[in-house]
């Protein structure tokens, strides 16, 4: 009875506050409390296109590279089919209708990317040829009886009884709820059934018209069975099917499929020589994980059709993953679509991730809406829409300018001997992100060795710039193109022997000058003096053509001051090139860390918070385009309060200020510089 009083006195009830009015589906997880709901909705729509949008040209990607591979496996099925029906008497027909038709396709280590693959693969060939295809995995054929169930199962489309002890026990329920028509699990029952298939519907039309000399199979398709992880097989079990499957290789016109993901010797390593012999066995390769990880990063990022990019950190952290981790690219477009919800989600100013004049529109319906949170978080939108114009076209302009500039650097740069800025393309792309790329170490070696390239080399790719130039949205990187197509021309028209010649004469210098034994003051007293003749000599018709065509492409050409390479950090509406302006002027828009890392530069040791907060005020209320001098009394309104409270906390966990025991209205300076 204690226990039970102690139980009751231990409940309470609490009355649920009033619900706030809530959006229903998924657009909930856009909606936070300090926004309103339409801005939720318009960022979840936006989220929503954009991701339908990426992941049209993934598919299409992903189709394209598996194009190749799947229709040579295609083109196989068709040939084992009428090499079953078309026999001749020669010895070689008859060995060969012995043996079974099998694709070894090695697809390689990426596992979770073979579901796709498989999938395309069974679609394909239930479009085009065969109704009668069944694919297992290892994890549900651990015994021979559960494979040829499986398979049967798949080809019939009905139960199949493994033995007599599961038909008994299984006759009661069937036949009182929902009778079910079974067959005995034997190769021989499957002989059976595909001669009454074939015979009730001799012609299987397919939902894609075939063309004449496919047409010609439908009247026997054949009978497809896909291993898809084949290493994961038990090899007594698989040797068995095989061993079985071949006594009834002149009845059923059986193809294998083998999913292999390592390499063909594993068929080797795990089935005897008398059990591989009845296999007729051809290999099929596919695009390596790589490639397909930097095709589709091409697609998406390297060019300006989509406004939503990667950092340089979150690319190397998802390629990372890529390459040491699980080489994965299903998982890659996993992270890409979290990223992208997660930048929607997160930052108000994901409108602008649209086209041009959508992202007008939304700026200015944002600009204009009462507590929008973005405009205590950046300057751009405190700009009237003309400025928002202004900016947006420019940074268009600049993605427009920049991705083509990139690609002729690549092609400059791959053919080089040690890749000083990366053989692949996405390498360089992470370093322009980064810094400055002309003025890297890497960039000044890259261009001295391309300075070396003969003349058949260098107009071998510039002549790839030119295709690069030509075909983009750019108009000076059009007429950039084409004075590039100038030089190229101009440059082949040169006489080869004079600029060998030329080379040579003074290789034969140089090599004259430094053979002459001497010691080591005079050696290095030759090697300036060498340095100050080619720094001031006339430079040859040659060398000033292959300078211009190298800087040509990437902005350093024709009086364009500003390289297109510029990292995009250093673009317009960027907030974070606040803390880095030392004009020691407190820009009112900047966000209120910003604001309060100025105002902590001007103080000593020891900072004063009731006067820190003042001066805060007083930048925060000339932003609102207030008087600062009409606060009345010296009170500070709660949310400025509030604001800078929070903005002291994160400066703090910077590290850049601490709380101090000698004042307790005080805080203490952790860094130099200021007063």
């Amino acid at each position: 009875v204690t226990l039970t009083v102690w139980l009751f006195q231990g409940c309470f009830v609490f009355k649920p506050t009033a619900k706030k009015k809530r959006i229903s589906g998924a657009e909930d997880f856009f909606v936070d409390g300090s926004e309103d709901v339409e801005n939720g909705k318009l960022r979840f729509r936006l989220c929503q296109s954009t991701w339908d949008e990426m992941k049209e040209e993934i598919e299409q990607v992903q189709e394209d590279l598996n194009k190749k591979m799947l229709d040579g496996l295609l083109e196989f099925v068709k040939k084992s089919a009428a090499s079953f029906w078309c026999r001749d008497d020669d010895w070689m027909s008859r060995m060969r209708a012995s043996e079974i038709p099998t694709a070894a396709l090695v697809l390689g280590v990426n596992m979770p990317d073979h579901t796709i693959t498989f999938e395309s693969m069974t679609e394909l060939l239930h479009d085009s040829l065969t109704p009668f295809v069944a694919s297992v995995q290892a994890k549900e054929c651990t015994a021979m009886k559960q494979l040829m169930q499986k398979v049967l199962q798949r080809l019939m489309g009905t139960n199949v009884m493994v033995d007599e002890d599961e038909a008994e026990a299984d006759l009661g329920f069937h036949t009182r709820d929902c009778p079910q028509k079974r067959v005995n699990c034997s190769l021989s029952a499957l002989c059976d059934w595909y001669q009454s298939a074939t015979k009730k519907s001799p012609v299987k039309s397919p939902r894609k018209r075939l063309s004449s000399s496919q047409s010609e199979f439908l009247q026997s398709p054949p009978v497809v069975v896909i291993f898809r992880d084949l290493e994961a097989f038990s090899p007594q079990v698989l040797q068995d099917f095989i061993l079985v499957c071949s006594q009834y290789v002149h009845q059923l016109p059986l193809v294998f499929i083998f999913g292999i993901a390592t390499s063909p010797s594993t068929i080797q390593r795990m089935l005897p020589h008398s059990v591989s012999s009845l296999l007729c066995i051809e290999l099929f390769q596919s695009l390596s994980c790589t490639q397909h990880l930097a095709t589709i990063i091409d697609k998406l990022f390297l060019t300006s059709k989509f406004h939503f990019k990667f950092s340089a950190k979150v690319l190397q952290v998802l390629v990372g993953i890529f390459l040491y981790h699980d080489f994965s690219v299903c998982n890659f477009i996993k992270g890409l679509q979290l990223s992208l919800l997660e930048h929607f989600h997160s930052q108000p100013l994901s409108v602008l991730c649209c086209h041009k004049q959508e992202a007008l529109v939304h700026a200015q319906q944002l600009n204009d809406r009462d507590g929008c949170v973005m405009k205590s978080q950046t300057s751009l939108l405190h700009h009237p829409q003309g400025v928002c114009q202004k900016l947006l076209k420019s940074l268009h302009k600049y993605h427009k300018n920049f991705y083509p500039a990139l690609r002729c650097l690549h092609v400059l740069t791959s053919i080089l001997p040690k890749y000083p800025l990366g053989k692949q393309i996405r390498e360089l792309y992470v370093l322009c992100l980064e810094k400055k790329v002309w003025e890297t170490q890497e960039y000044d070696s890259a261009m001295q060795l391309i300075r070396m390239l003969a003349k058949d080399e260098l107009v071998t790719c510039l002549q790839k710039c030119v295709e690069i130039l030509t075909f983009c949205k750019s108009k000076k990187l059009k007429k950039v193109g084409q004075q590039l197509q100038d030089i190229t021309a101009t440059c082949e028209k040169l006489d080869s022997n004079l600029v060998d010649g030329e080379e040579g004469d003074r290789e034969n210098d140089s090599s004259g000058k430094g053979l002459q034994k001497t010691d080591l003051f005079h050696l290095q007293k030759t090697l300036l003096e060498m340095k100050e003749c080619r720094r001031t000599r006339r430079k040859t018709p040659y060398e000033i053509l292959r300078n211009c065509g190298i800087t040509a492409p990437l902005g350093l050409y024709d009086g364009i001051s500003t390289p297109r390479l510029e990292p995009p950090s250093r673009q317009p509406s960027n907030s974070q090139n606040t803390l880095k302006n030392d004009s020691g002027i407190i820009s009112s828009a900047a966000p209120d860390i910003c604001i309060i890392y100025k105002l902590h530069l001007e103080c000593g040791r020891l900072i004063n918070l009731y006067d820190w907060l003042e001066a805060y005020a007083t930048v925060a209320t000339a932003a609102e385009g207030k008087d600062p001098s009409a606060i009345e009394g010296g009170k500070v309104d709660e949310l400025k309060h509030a604001r800078f409270i929070r903005a002291v906390s994160e400066l703090e966990f910077l590290g850049f200020v601490k709380s101090t025991k000698q004042k307790t209205d005080h805080v203490a300076r952790l860094t130099w510089g200021g007063c």
